[in-house]
């Protein structure tokens, strides 16, 4: 994972101020002026801020604010469109236009040459493409931001793909996380209206998703744990991968020759079975989340393929979902309570299980909240019920309430919403709620399950036991430090470093004005006193203290009028 370091490695290093200057010069021309002054950053980069071109574009006016964001982030290439693409999935922290507007960002750009290609191989493998594969396409099938693929056929005939990881990306990721990471402190420090979201804990969990994204070892892993949950399933094929030729940098994998998903009209000409597609494509995700608690994160319809027979295949297993067993217990009795008409208080205890408050919850409010969700889909036929609907109004629900869903979940909800659009594509019938139930009541039943319970008995008194074998030496401890007098209770101030900042400034405009006014005082007096050398009978010295008392005077009111604060 990315080491994310502190404002003082940015300061201090030149690709660090030099991709600030660029990010600043992107937000200055499409209109976030504001936003810059709000966060006081030039009082961190003083050096060259000046230069930079305040004035936005004339032609972005015709743009909303959210469109300006999304051109923000494709314009600032790799880091920020797949930030923008996690911010994308998570409407607890953004509002509904801005959603909408960011998952359409896109990462395709120029390919990088087939000269690093070849260096690529060789660092990786120590050996070329044309030495490792009977044939070698030198023109990509496909390239993003993030890497490109190639194809290539072995010797025994099997055709495969190969990801390459686009050199440097990964030098250019960690400095903009470096910097995210700073403006997402400023964010902290000077916007109330987002430490309720903790913006650099966003910035550390996205730093996570990012690194094991551009690490092909981890999605190979994912692969080959994704084909053995799966073995022995008719209904689904996984690439076959090779891990003898892969690394890091480089992922070869069985090229797939079936028919998109999203290519409906494709699909019903050859004669395939779409609504047994969508049955098909709807069991295996809940299967993935439900029984085995690892799923694709990204099942939109250019990642999954048809193949002969309605068999689905999917591909790029970069972001991956997982839940614990508990997860999704507890997501599983909310669901059913919620379309069951569980009693209003149990529902409410099972959405703070699976959420984390953000400030103080009104619970009696929450309740109704939840009593009248349910009157919206409690005496509907299954039929009418549709899952993306329920899932965004329990996303609005708990975010009016300063709740917000663990990061796990907001990529599980997004799985369901999109297998549900992928699935209605095929089959505009598809009732999703149906299809999920049995596995929902399994899990339940499973609880119930002898074996489970003795299990659950069984860690619940090992931690007991650990607990109690632990306790005589951990208050051993404690009064020792009590008796050292080494222990410490640490408080920590929440909210005050914009006050704390906003007093130094004072504080120094104080103490610079006192100078000021003492040395036009001082100036005065020198002047009445006639002391010699003279400039046209005034006193030199007290000329040269009015001078320096006019520039102060200058920078003082300079300084006041560029802050924003007369």
């Amino acid at each position: 994972m990315f080491s994310i370091r502190k404002l003082g490695a940015i300061g201090r290093t030149y690709r660090h101020l030099n991709r600030y200057h660029r990010v600043l010069r992107v937000l200055f021309k499409y209109g976030f002026n504001d936003l810059v002054d709000r966060l006081h950053i030039d009082k961190y980069l003083e050096s060259g801020l000046r230069m930079i071109n305040r004035k936005p574009q004339e032609q972005i006016a015709r743009f909303s604010r959210a469109e300006r964001l999304r051109l923000v982030f494709e314009e600032l290439g790799p880091t920020f469109i797949k930030l923008g693409q996690l911010l994308s999935t998570r409407p607890d922290l953004i509002p509904a236009e801005y959603l909408d507007e960011l998952a359409k960002l896109q990462d395709d750009i120029p390919p990088f040459s087939i000269e690093e290609v070849r260096t690529i191989f060789e660092e990786e493998l120590g050996r070329l493409p044309e030495d490792l594969f009977h044939y070698f396409d030198n023109e990509p099938l496909a390239a993003a931001s993030i890497g490109q693929v190639h194809r290539a056929r072995l010797d025994n005939g099997a055709q495969v793909v190969i990801k390459l990881l686009r050199p440097e990306i990964e030098n250019v990721i960690a400095v903009d996380l470096e910097i995210l990471a700073h403006i997402a402190d400023l964010m902290e420090q000077y916007l109330e209206e987002v430490q309720g979201h903790r913006p650099a804990a966003i910035v550390q969990e996205f730093a996570r998703s990012i690194s094991r994204e551009i690490d092909f070892s981890i999605e190979l892993a994912n692969i080959q744990r994704f084909a053995r949950q799966f073995e022995g399933n008719p209904t689904i094929h996984v690439p076959a991968v090779y891990p003898d030729l892969s690394t890091d940098r480089l992922l070869v994998m069985e090229n797939v020759l079936g028919i998109k998903a999203s290519q409906v009209g494709d699909l019903r000409e050859q004669g395939y079975d779409l609504s047994l597609i969508a049955e098909r494509g709807a069991n295996l995700v809940m299967e993935q989340i439900f029984v085995h608690g690892f799923f694709h994160a990204d099942p939109h319809p250019g990642n999954i393929f048809i193949l002969p027979d309605n068999v689905i295949c999917y591909i790029d297993f970069g972001q991956m979902g997982r839940l614990s067993r508990k997860d999704r217990e507890d997501f599983t009795d909310l669901v059913l309570d919620l379309v069951g008409g569980g009693e209003e208080s149990r529902i409410v205890s099972g959405v703070l299980k699976v959420t984390v408050q953000l400030g103080e919850v009104d619970r009696e409010s929450l309740a109704q909240d939840m009593g009248n969700l349910m009157d919206m889909y409690l005496y509907r036929s299954l039929g009418e019920l549709e899952a993306g609907k329920i899932l965004q109004d329990l996303l609005d629900l708990v975010s009016r309430h300063k709740l917000s869903f663990k990061p796990s979940f907001y990529l599980m909800l997004k799985t369901l919403s999109t297998a549900e659009g992928v699935g209605l594509m095929h089959d505009p019938k598809l009732e999703l709620i149906r299809l999920a139930k049995p596995f929902m009541r399994s899990i339940r039943m499973d609880r119930m399950h002898p074996y489970r319970i003795a299990e659950e008995i069984s860690q619940t008194g090992s931690a007991y036991l650990h607990l109690f074998r632990d306790l005589p030496d951990e208050l051993r401890d404690i009064l020792s430090q009590l008796r050292g007098g080494r222990m410490r209770i640490r408080f920590e101030h929440r909210g005050l470093q914009a006050l704390g900042s906003a007093m130094d400034r004072v504080s120094n405009r104080i103490a610079f004005a006192i100078v000021l006014a003492a040395l036009i005082i001082g100036s005065s007096l020198i002047v009445l006193s006639d002391i010699p050398p003279r400039w046209h009978n005034i006193p030199v010295i007290g000329l040269i203290g009015f001078v320096v008392a006019g520039i102060m005077g200058f920078w003082l009111l300079l300084s006041i009028i560029r802050h924003g604060r007369m």
